[in-house]
């Protein structure tokens, strides 16, 4: 079936990778293995990553021991699993900033900089909802 769209400049097919043809169970499938090989990338070759992962060992069985409503354990559980998400993606962006070049550059600090600041205020946002939690079971 002809697409009647006019093609936008650099999304043409030739230009994509081979695999993004890939549906259904294989695309899924594939799309597993490469988050699990994320995630193993992580904690292997991020001390940051392992440091919080090891914190949400901890922190996300004392939330769901915690006796405070289901919506409670919720937030407890979502807000550390974000300090979790955000990692990733200053992982993600540093790596490709360092895979562009080593050498210092003023927007290559300010991506890693922008990335940091995103994960401190998630972490600041843990330490909000734990508070605000803990205070109405206080």
């Amino acid at each position: 079936m002809h697409d009647p769209r006019p093609p936008v400049s650099g999304c043409e097919p030739s230009g994509e990778s081979p695999f993004k043809g890939k549906t259904g169970l294989p695309r899924v499938w594939n799309a597993l293995h490469y988050s699990l090989a994320g995630l193993r990338a992580a904690y292997r070759y991020e001390d940051a990553f392992r440091q919080e992962t090891w914190l949400a060992v901890v922190l996300i069985p004392l939330a769901l021991l915690l006796p405070v409503g289901w919506l409670g354990k919720g937030l407890l559980v979502a807000s550390v699993l974000l300090v979790l998400v955000v990692e990733l993606l200053n992982s993600a962006v540093e790596a490709v900033v360092d895979r562009v070049s080593l050498e210092n550059h003023r927007l290559a600090k300010r991506a890693k900089d922008i990335g940091s600041a995103a994960v401190l205020v998630t972490l600041l946002l843990v330490v909000v909802v734990w508070a605000g939690v803990l205070l109405e079971v206080l």
